[in-house]
C-alpha cells in the first residue's frame, strides 16, 4: 500500500489535506479536515499538518476490515494534536 499526500484546500474555518493510497486491489481517496482554530504556536504549526494528517490516514487504514472500511473524510481535533 502507497499513501500519497497530494496538496491541500483552505476553506472558510479549516485546512482540508488530500491523499491518495493506492494498493493491488484500488485506489482510493482520503481527507483529513484540521480546523484553523488548531494552527496555533503552542498547538499546531502549519508545516506539521501534512504529518498529522498521514498519520491520521495510516492509523484508519491499519485499524480497517473487511467488516470495517476506513473512514475517507477524517477530522483532527485538539484531543489528537
Amino acid at each position: 500500500m502507497y499513501i500519497q499526500y497530494v496538496g491541500f484546500n483552505v476553506g472558510h474555518d479549516s485546512r482540508i489535506y488530500n491523499f491518495d493510497v493506492i494498493d493491488a486491489k484500488q485506489s482510493r481517496h482520503f481527507t483529513v479536515e484540521i480546523r484553523l482554530e488548531a494552527f496555533q504556536p503552542l498547538l499546531l504549526r502549519f508545516q506539521d499538518g501534512p504529518g498529522i494528517s498521514f498519520a491520521c490516514v495510516k492509523k484508519g487504514l491499519e485499524e480497517e476490515t473487511d467488516e470495517s472500511r476506513a473512514l475517507v473524510h477524517l477530522n483532527v481535533g485538539e484531543p489528537d494534536v
